[in-house]
């Protein structure tokens, strides 16, 4: 029997830290690299952070509009990183954030989270803008072969406050209502004292207060990005996330990527061993200290 996704990411991150290793071929870090700025360039990128992060962090996250944007060639290169990092052991967040109805959904979800497909990842980030209820079908697909998804909850970008931070007529947030509704699967399918598979991106930057959110229960992954470039020091995971931080997973991309080929495989140790640390430390309720740097 294939051993849930939560499960799986949680023996990941006790075995080798916290630490995601984003696989965001900028064209600007193609350039820097040495490569160029097309579909083997990406390719060349990925596989090289693929083959620096193996054994050394758990997890590795492919945005995939870097490698979209170049057409059937890129989708063909990010088909390659994300078959070397399965057979390298890592596990697969495929960064799409995908969102739309019924059928459409479905498809999306066979794409990414199906065994077999040339697209196959361990799990894939959605949006539950369409309402929760539209994920009902990939969390179901998620479930099924052991796969998982993470699910914009709140997020850094100040765009979104304006919605995500909207109350209900119970006074929950827009965020708070996802975490709420999405937690419904997740009790539904997990024992007790085990991780659910269907996660939350909560951005590290974010006031757990000002967001009007709380730790979701049963516990679930929370991919937190944000640390590193985007200024949240992994240092203080336990402080900016408080007793949910033994589930946060720290996403860096551009502050370990920019190190160059060169320097690659010492910094994401750096970085791996710095984020293991923070996560053994012990934090209070999150929010109650301000989270910002």
């Amino acid at each position: 029997m294939t051993q849930p996704f939560g499960e799986r990411i949680r023996a990941g991150m006790d075995r080798l830290g916290p630490l995601c290793v984003g696989i965001d071929p900028h064209a600007e870090l193609l350039r820097a690299w040495g490569l160029d700025v097309d579909a083997a360039g990406a390719r060349s990128f990925g596989l090289a952070v693929v083959d620096a992060a193996a054994s050394r962090a758990a997890i590795v996250k492919p945005q995939v509009s870097f490698f979209e944007r170049f057409g059937s060639e890129g989708l063909a290169a990010l088909e390659d990183v994300l078959r070397a990092a399965r057979e390298a052991g890592l596990v697969t967040i495929a960064d799409a954030k995908r969102g739309d109805i019924g059928s459409t959904m479905d498809a999306y979800a066979e794409a990414w989270l199906a065994p077999g497909s040339p697209l196959e990842a361990d799990a894939v980030t959605v949006s539950p803008y369409l309402g929760v209820g539209a994920l009902s079908g990939a969390i179901t697909t998620a479930y099924a072969h052991g796969k998982g998804v993470f699910v914009l909850a709140t997020t850094s970008n100040p765009e979104a406050a304006g919605l995500q931070r909207s109350t209900d007529a119970q006074g929950r947030t827009v965020s708070q209502r996802v975490i709420d509704e999405v937690s419904e699967h997740n009790a539904a399918n997990v024992g007790r004292g085990d991780w659910g598979s269907a996660g939350f991106v909560v951005g590290a930057t974010v006031d757990w207060n000002e967001a009007g959110i709380k730790p979701p229960t049963p516990v679930a992954p929370l991919l937190a990005p944000g640390f590193g470039h985007q200024g949240a020091a992994p240092a203080r995971l336990a402080e900016i996330f408080g007793s949910a931080a033994d589930a946060v997973i720290v996403s860096e991309s551009r502050s370990i990527l920019s190190a160059g080929p060169g320097r690659i495989v010492s910094e994401i140790e750096d970085h791996a061993r710095a984020a293991a640390a923070a996560r053994a430390e012990r934090g209070s309720t999150p929010g109650s200290r301000t989270p910002h740097d």
